[in-house]
């Protein structure tokens, strides 16, 4: 319906509690505008139909917004939400090899939301981000990708996307901030915003004390928070990234993942890759790859209900008595060493989890061996992925 001065009030006020899409389709006349309303994404979820004129804070006025309506009244798409990837059938075909690097792949990643493609290595991951984001195109399929058209409209796409490729592929010999104005010229960023976005961007990345190093200099984490805040210069509503935590430590990998998670709070799409099993948590919905072909998608605790086992989890030296052990325990139905422990899979049955517990323990004593852990553990997406490839394998593999 129509809203009112108490709406514009909070959209003013609270723009963290009603968390807004864009504010792109204002039409700035002669009306003075508020510098904030106009800089900021924090108005999320009021669109245009048409026209709108907004007008800024008064002198010495309250604190509220005037929003002026030209033509058309604001609509109000609380229970609307965007689709900003689209993409169906989506396969790529390198030469002549018979079997496709990528085939018959969907995706559907709404706004605010943060998709995750988990897979092995040469699952065929790479390939789909360089396909979403224009630098190889498609053998085959269509997609829509911000609203324009993958194949048809590749610079528009390019211009609302953000895309970190795997390598490290900013210019080593500038500095942080050489690199930030670079890619803000590059991306067509206006003069008059272009200052207060690269400083942002360091703050947003805390990059703010290195801005004078050259990007060779910076540490592994460092450099893949500069190619983010890169990535992000231009504002974009998509944003791609390549497994962007592989080869840095424990520590950046968390504060990449905090960073990423703030940005997808602002109404970002993003499709982030990862060979990590346990980062698959961190998203709202996934999709597992392997060889060229999503063989599941879903939300993580769709895919982990859908694993029709238990799992139990034992530590025992010497390991080699534990794995013989194991293996002669008529209820599990598989298992694998995962470190220094085994992680097996039984039927999804109290009695039958308490049965194989008390034999393992039972076997474990009489061979004298220093039982560390034995328990009943949580299903985990590397399990779910360890699964579904055997599926997948049981049934002679995929349709060419």
């Amino acid at each position: 319906g129509e809203i009112d001065h108490g709406d514009a009030v909070e959209v003013a006020k609270n723009p963290q509690q009603t968390g807004f899409q864009t504010i792109d389709h204002l039409l700035y006349d002669s009306i003075p505008v508020s510098r904030s309303i106009r800089d900021t994404r924090h108005v999320r979820m009021w669109r245009a139909s048409r026209r709108v004129v907004a007008a800024g804070i008064s002198p010495g006025g309250p604190p509220f917004f005037t929003i002026c309506i030209v033509n058309e009244t604001i609509r109000k798409t609380d229970d609307i939400v965007q689709t900003m990837i689209q993409v169906q059938g989506l396969e790529k075909r390198y030469g002549r090899r018979k079997r496709p690097a990528v085939a018959g792949f969907d995706l559907q990643v709404e706004q605010g939301q943060l998709f995750g493609l988990i897979g092995p290595d040469g699952a065929g991951k790479t390939t789909v981000m360089r396909m979403l984001s224009t630098v190889i195109e498609s053998s085959a399929g269509e997609g829509v990708i911000a609203g324009f058209d993958l194949q048809k409209d590749v610079e528009q796409v390019r211009r609302n996307i953000g895309y970190m490729p795997q390598q490290f592929s900013l210019y080593p010999d500038l500095s942080v901030m050489e690199n930030l104005v670079f890619f803000a010229d590059l991306n067509q960023v206006p003069a008059a915003e272009k200052r207060q976005r690269i400083e942002d961007m360091l703050a947003f990345t805390n990059l703010a004390d290195f801005e004078r190093r050259a990007a060779h200099q910076l540490s592994g984490g460092m450099k893949k928070k500069l190619a983010l805040a890169c990535a992000l210069i231009h504002d974009p509503d998509v944003l791609l990234l390549d497994e962007p935590s592989t080869g840095v430590d424990p520590v950046s990998r968390r504060e990449l993942w905090v960073i990423l998670a703030e940005v997808v709070q602002r109404g970002v799409a993003c499709v982030v890759t990862t060979p990590y099993m346990d980062e698959a948590d961190r998203c709202h919905r996934v999709g597992i790859l392997y060889e060229g072909h999503m063989i599941a998608a879903g939300t993580p605790a769709s895919l982990k209900a859908k694993l029709p086992y238990a799992v139990i989890e034992v530590k025992a030296k010497p390991r080699k008595t534990m794995r013989t052990i194991v293996a002669d325990i008529d209820d599990v139905i598989r298992w694998r060493p995962v470190g220094d422990r085994i992680r097996m899979l039984v039927e999804d049955d109290d009695r039958v989890v308490r049965r194989v517990m008390k034999r393992l323990e039972s076997a474990l004593k009489r061979e004298e061996c220093d039982l560390r852990l034995l328990r009943r553990d949580k299903v985990s997406m590397e399990d779910v992925f360890v699964h579904e490839v055997r599926l997948l394998n049981d049934r002679g593999g995929k349709d060419e």
